[in-house]
């Protein structure tokens, strides 16, 4: 394996990306009790214009910032990232997932992946729509229920982009999505499955409730970070290329 000049410019500036954001608000967004993360999308961007190589070194400072971050601002579940397998290894794998994805998609039937992106926004706004409602139904705080909101109006637009923009790159925003999946998806399960007794006890709730909750987590998290994720590669993604051209 032979990075190029450019490969490794690529990464030194993705990566001092990742860096700034988690240095700032702008890593982290909290929204009430939930955190959502940007720090995937530089990796996510990586993955679809460079490749997965080079996704996966930017992934890689992704995952040593993770370790930084729990060690410097600790927080009753900053153990988890203290393990390799938690906090490095599936963030290397958002920009191997993103660029393994995005290769093999770029070149396929764009109405198909127009479908696939369809039936995504309709889920999404469903249970968007779902946990909205839920949210006024229930003792929920006020910045949730805005975001909430909020997020169910972006989706509803994404749809009717989705719907209407048939020229779009749709690639990017699949790549996008599964890159966004890989993190959350690897997270949340190791921390089930390696930490579900302990990290029950950190946050307070009774061991059985643990999958439940970590399922609750992953849904309300993955969702805003793949809107997040698509909204932003494809609009950066789409830029860079026709620079390149």
């Amino acid at each position: 394996m032979k990075l190029k000049t450019k490969d490794l410019t690529t990464i030194g500036i993705l990566g001092a990306i990742v860096i700034m954001l988690g240095l700032t608000p702008l890593g982290f967004i909290p929204l009430g009790v939930l955190t959502i993360t940007s720090l995937h999308i530089p990796v996510i961007i990586a993955g679809i214009i460079e490749g997965p190589i080079v996704g996966g070194f930017v992934g890689l400072i992704f995952g040593f910032f993770s370790i930084f971050n729990a060690m410097t601002r600790p927080g009753p579940i900053s153990f988890v990232f203290f393990n390799p397998l938690i906090s490095i290894m599936p963030r290397i794998l958002i920009g191997v997932v993103t660029g393994l994805v995005y290769k093999s998609l770029k070149d396929k039937d764009n109405n198909k992946l127009r479908l696939f992106m369809n039936v995504f926004w309709s889920i999404i706004v469903i249970v968007l729509g779902y946990v909205t409602v839920k949210s006024f139904m229930t003792n929920v705080a006020l910045v949730n229920k805005i975001f909430s909101i909020i997020f169910l109006l972006i989706a509803c637009v994404m749809l009717y982009l989705s719907v209407k923009n048939k020229k779009a790159n749709f690639a990017i925003a699949v790549s996008s999505f599964m890159g966004t999946l890989t993190n959350s998806g690897l997270v949340l399960g190791l921390i089930y499955l390696i930490y579900a007794q302990k990290y029950a006890s950190a946050i307070g709730i009774s061991p059985d409730l643990a999958a439940k909750t970590i399922f609750s987590a992953f849904i309300t998290n993955a969702i805003p970070e793949a809107i997040v994720a698509i909204l932003v590669a494809s609009a950066v993604v789409t830029s860079f290329g026709k620079r390149r051209k």
